[in-house]
């Protein structure tokens, strides 16, 4: 082998234009570790969330359902898909009365303690 061009890393070219930007990175930053608070809560909300889904219709059930995977999944999970899954299930518990109340409570809670 010989000459050839290698590469490690960015490589960039720009000829000309105008209001070139360069390298515009798009990543979430690093994962963020949970706290043991986070983790208890997010257990404790799990435990509700078992009693209300067999309280409520199917499709608020199927929507529970839908939103724990993004609850427990790892530090891969978007903010943006946490905070979705949160809404769905404050969501269904404010149309359960006083069985979801503390669902609801537990949610903001969670909210709080991821930073928003």
């Amino acid at each position: 082998m010989s000459g050839g061009n290698y590469y490690f890393g960015d490589n960039v070219n720009m000829h000309g234009g105008v209001g070139n930007q360069g390298i515009v990175h798009q990543y979430a930053g690093p994962a963020r570790a949970s706290s043991p608070a986070l983790e208890e809560a997010v257990q404790e909300l799990l435990v509700l969330l078992r009693e209300l889904r067999t309280n409520v219709p199917p499709l608020s059930a199927r929507s529970i359902d839908e939103s724990v995977p993004v609850l427990t999944g790892g530090p891969e999970v978007q903010p943006e898909e946490r905070h979705r899954a949160l809404m769905a299930i404050t969501g269904v518990a404010a149309t359960a009365g006083a069985l979801g109340q503390p669902v609801v409570e537990l949610v903001q809670q969670i909210i709080g303690l991821l930073g928003g």
